[in-house]
């Protein structure tokens, strides 16, 4: 298959998944807001993406078993990515305003299906994608990812504001039954599935220089989710409109965090992984402690995008670095479960520290909040340095070396 036929499937896929992700992490968030929930209970919210950090569980199963007719990975995607739109559609049956706690329930089912989904498709992508493409192909899969998200949470916040709920969510469902096209019409070949003994966390657990590794996963994202776990909330908090934001996020967020994610990828192959996780984590580091400058006094609306288009941008970097890496760490015939694992790491990582974020505001305010965000960051990316020390070219079957 050609590498370009590769990027568009999979760029499909990651799209699915950021659409109803993007809705439910950065649209929610801001319509909470509006309904007068206090910071500590909006953040609390993002532990309703909990499946993320679970999946991990079940993954092993899903590398061991898969249809013979529908294939290994496609078997899982297709019917998953088909019950998630159904479930979206569901949310535009009823009548008047949407109760809270089914809109909380649908949270918690989508993102069990799209966590589910998440691990074949990633099995899918280390399978397809050469050690040569994978830059690019991390690149176009955060890039893919951001899009989905801004077009779920940015565009969707400013649909909802003009149009209400039933268009919303009516336009989410279609929007991904559109994406499911090229999954349903790819035909996967047929691969063995690995023994049953060769369990992904048991493997993790005893491989030498895994700790350092894991830590490394756990801390070199945290200190950003932090921050913007709190960015929406802010954003209501300085007087911006809901159409204000979703534009905001939706077209400087989709701009910036796409041309983030396409040079991240790119430059992972020129700088090698370690100088690209070193680097962008630092801007990255950088671009959250210009959120705490703004935050100390009265901030226009062009600084603020401003701001927000530099963060979008360093945040892309830093996640296809990262992704490239992982990829990198899995075995052959694992993949599903190797990466599965390590993004399990991640999304746990980031969501506790989404979650405490609206502790952290409220106590120390969201000049302090985004200082001690940045201070995070840079502890995450000198970890890095300490520890990571991958090969200077890697073989198909290298793994990064930690110590």
């Amino acid at each position: 298959m050609r590498t370009a036929t590769k990027l568009g499937l999979l760029s499909s896929l990651y799209l699915s998944q950021g659409l109803p992700f993007g809705f439910f992490t950065q649209a929610l968030p801001v319509l909470l807001r509006h309904q007068g929930l206090s910071l500590p209970a909006i953040g609390l919210a993002h532990l309703l993406a909990l499946p993320w950090a679970l999946k991990f569980l079940w993954a092993p199963a899903m590398d061991r078993h898969g249809s013979a007719r529908w294939g290994r990975r496609r078997g899982y995607i297709l019917p998953l990515q088909c019950l998630s739109a159904g479930l979206l559609l569901a949310l535009a049956l009823p009548d008047g305003t949407l109760d809270t706690r089914l809109l909380m329930a649908a949270v918690l089912g989508v993102n069990l299906l799209a966590a589910t989904q998440d691990v074949a498709t990633d099995g899918l992508a280390v399978d397809l994608l050469a050690p040569a493409e994978r830059g690019w192909g991390n690149g176009i899969q955060v890039a893919a990812y951001r899009v989905g998200m801004i077009l779920g949470g940015g565009v969707m916040l400013a649909v909802f504001d003009a149009v209400g709920w039933r268009p919303t969510f009516l336009a989410l469902g279609a929007l991904l039954l559109a994406a499911t096209v090229p999954i349903a019409r790819y035909r996967e070949p047929p691969s063995i599935p690995p023994p049953a003994q060769s369990l992904g966390l048991r493997w993790w657990l005893k491989r030498p220089g895994a700790a350092p590794w894991l830590t490394l996963l756990v801390v070199y994202k945290a200190g950003e989710a932090l921050a913007t776990g709190m960015l929406r909330t802010y954003l209501v908090d300085v007087g911006l409109s809901l159409t204000d934001i979703g534009w905001m996020l939706g077209g400087v967020g989709f701009t910036a965090g796409l041309v983030g994610a396409l040079l991240g990828g790119g430059l992972v192959a020129r700088l090698g992984r370690r100088r690209a996780l070193l680097l962008f984590g630092g801007i990255q580091a950088g671009a959250v402690l210009l959120y705490a400058l703004i935050a100390k006094g009265p901030a226009t609306p062009a600084v603020l995008t401003l701001v927000c288009g530099v963060e979008h941008v360093a945040s892309g970097m830093a996640t296809a670095a990262v992704f490239t890496a992982m990829m990198d760490a899995c075995r052959p015939g694992h993949a599903a479960t190797d990466y599965t694992v390590q993004a399990s790491l991640v999304v746990l990582a980031t969501g506790a520290a989404a979650a405490v974020s609206g502790f952290s505001a409220q106590a120390l305010g969201y000049a302090g909040h985004f200082t001690l965000a940045a201070f995070l960051c840079v502890a995450g990316t000198g970890y890095a340095a300490l520890t990571f020390h991958p090969p200077r070219s890697l073989a198909p079957e290298a793994t990064p070396e930690v110590s």
